[in-house]
Formats: structure tokens, sequence, C-alpha cells
């Protein structure tokens, strides 16, 4: 049994630290007192401590108090909390999804003889794993992820609704998107190049741009075509292309009446209600990973996986946290385990490519009931 600490206890935060606490000694932190009540309150073996992981002193001195690291605080705080993390040589789990390159810290990581497992998620995180995989098996050509969490009611204007904040799912849709074609990476503007797909259980979504391939732009930069888009209820798309072409997003402080006001806090202001996810409000995840290219006998294969996970009944726990969270437990099992022990930055292609971790994370999302299905045909 080994000493983890969980650092952020919102919703994917709490599931990571209840499923740790199944097999290890657990400490949940987070600066807000309420959330590690309401965490507490599901599972009484889990110890709780406020922390601020922006007081690098008082973060350092407490996390070199444990085996293993896992960091879920809000994106915003992510890079510099894993560097902290780092040079206190703590081994470390992150999902914070930050914008940076978490690759630039892999010097210092070596450096330090630290392991750390990052954008370990359901997307980022299992759609690079799949990645890492085949990329060892076949000579791939093609690589698309599509992806989105929804609320199982349709609710008018924007049929969405988040266990985040809307500024994070806001910037999602103003970040420019790279994406590579041809063997370069290009960028699309967000929210653009939208289709219709159909998905099982679920029906009609809709595609679009987003900026979500991250590490595997510069990892897996000789596959010549790769492409992440998110998937939403048709319609949404258009209505955020208006808010964002009107202004409602832009960041500049406008005055009103002699207050000075950002579009974009103004916005997130009013739509925090309207996308607020209930704590047991039923939605799901959906995915589709499609990868294409030679196989071992020289066919061209295509390779599809396909996800649909739901909201929990049993653990009350959302498919969002349950995706995102166990795929984050079971890279820290894993590597507790024994089973990956490199040290530096690995983004989850990178530990993906090893079959037996491959295979961890797949039966370790089986047994929560978190279940792919392949297929592949011959082209």
């Amino acid at each position: 049994m080994n000493n983890v600490i969980v650092l952020g206890a919102g919703m994917v935060g709490s599931a990571i630290a209840i499923d740790m606490a199944k097999n290890h000694d657990v400490t949940l932190t987070d600066l807000n007192k309420s959330v590690l009540d309401n965490a507490k309150l599901k599972n009484q073996s889990l110890t709780t401590k406020q922390l601020d992981v922006t007081n690098k002193k008082e973060l350092q001195r407490t996390v070199k108090q444990f085996d293993l690291v896992i960091s879920a605080v809000p994106g915003y705080l992510g890079f510099k909390t894993l560097r902290d993390i780092i040079e206190a040589e703590i081994n470390v789990i992150d999902i914070s999804f930050f914008p940076e390159n978490s690759l630039e810290l892999d010097s210092l990581a070596k450096e330090k003889n630290i392991t750390a497992i990052v954008d370990c998620g359901i997307a980022p995180g299992m759609d690079n794993v799949i990645l890492g995989y085949y990329n060892e098996k076949m000579n791939l050509t093609d690589f698309e992820c599509l992806v989105g969490g929804l609320p199982k009611e349709k609710k008018w204007p924007f049929y969405y609704k988040a266990p985040f904040s809307p500024i994070d799912v806001i910037e999602e849709y103003t970040r420019p998107a790279r994406i590579v074609e041809d063997g370069k990476v290009v960028v699309r503007d967000p929210l653009t190049d939208c289709e219709y797909v159909e998905f099982d259980k679920v029906g009609t979504l809709e595609s679009f741009n987003t900026d979500g391939l991250r590490s595997i732009i510069y990892t897996m930069s000789h596959i010549p075509n790769m492409k992440e888009k998110t998937l939403r209820y048709p319609g949404h798309a258009e209505y955020m292309r208006a808010l964002k072409e009107s202004g409602f997003f832009n960041k500049e402080k406008i005055d009103i009446d002699g207050s000075q006001v950002s579009p974009l806090d103004f916005t997130s202001k009013l739509l925090i209600n309207e996308w607020k996810l209930g704590e047991t409000e039923k939605e799901f995840t959906v995915m589709r990973v499609t990868l294409k290219g030679k196989n071992d006998s020289g066919q061209i294969e295509e390779v599809v996986y396909n996800l649909y996970d739901e909201y929990s009944e049993e653990t009350k726990t959302s498919s969002m946290a349950r995706t995102t969270g166990y795929t984050a437990t079971g890279a820290a099992n894993m590597f507790l385990d024994g089973l990956f022990a490199e040290k530096g930055i690995f983004p989850p292609e990178l530990v993906g490519k090893h079959e037996a971790c491959f295979n961890y994370f797949i039966k370790y999302l089986e047994k929560r009931n978190i279940r792919f299905t392949k297929s592949s045909r011959l082209i």
C-alpha cells in the first residue's frame, strides 16, 4: 500500500481519489474546504487537507511526504504545479490539461530522476494510448479522434452542459486548432469544418475543429494526417460561432457606464448556471478513434475504436469523471505496480507504445465498466 496525494477535489479529482483509495492510503487536497467535505462524505477512508498549490514552498513540503502525486488542478495552474512537483523530486500523474507544452519539462524530469505521465485522461489520454500502440504495429498515415461529453437531456439553445467552468470550454472554442495535413501542421479556426457523424446509442452528433492534438504533433510527427474534433449536439457550434463573432468571447475589457468589464467574464458568468452539470445529472461520453495505414502484411487497414460511457447510478459518478479519472488512476496503479518506470515527461502515446501498458489500461477500464469496441477492415 502506497501513500498517494491528489491535488484538486473537483468532480474528476474526487473520483480519482476515491478510486485510488481502494488499494492505497490517499490524501485529497484543495483550497476549497466544501469540496473536500463533499468528497469525504462519499468515502470516509480519504484524508483531506486544504492546500494552496500556488504556494510553492507549502506544495513542495507537502508532496515530499508521499510516494506519488496525481495532479488534477485547473489547467491555468497545471504547468507551474507540475514543474514544482518535479523540482520536489516526486513522481507524478497529471490530468490538468494545461495549454503549455509539457515536453519542455522533460530535461528537468530526467535531471530529477522523475517519472511524469501527463495528459492522462480520456482525450487527451486514451486516444493517445491507442495511437501509441498501433504506431508500433502499423505504418500509420492517418489518425482521427472524435470526442465529446454531453448531457442526456438536450436543452435549448445550447444543448450542452459541462462539469467544469464555461471559461474553460470557451477557451477550447477560441484557441486556434492545429491539425496535420500531408505532413505539415496547419492552423484552422475552431468551430469550423462541421460534419454530422452517427453514433450507436446517441444518434447524430456534429464534429468541429478544436486544438486537441497536443503532444502528438511532436511525438508522432512522422504521421502525415492527424486531427482531433470535438463532438456536440447539432446546432451547438453555430450558436458558439455567433457569440464568438459578435465579440462575447473577447478578453479585452470594455467600459459600461464607468465599469470595466471583459465580455468573456460577462459571458462566462451568464452561462455558468445554464451550462452547470448537476452532480447526479445523467450524461455520457462518446469517442471514436480511427487509424489508417499499412499493416505488417503490407495491406492498407483501417482500425476503429468506439467508446460509449454514461453516468453511473451505482457509484453516482459522471461519465466524464469516470473516463478521465480512471485513465489517470490506471496510469497511477500501473506505475506503482512497476510496469512503467522510465524517467522524464511521458504523454500517453509514449506509454501505450508498450503492449503490456496498453493492455493494462484497457483491462483496468474494463473492470470499471468502461469498454472500447474495436473493428477493422482492409481498404
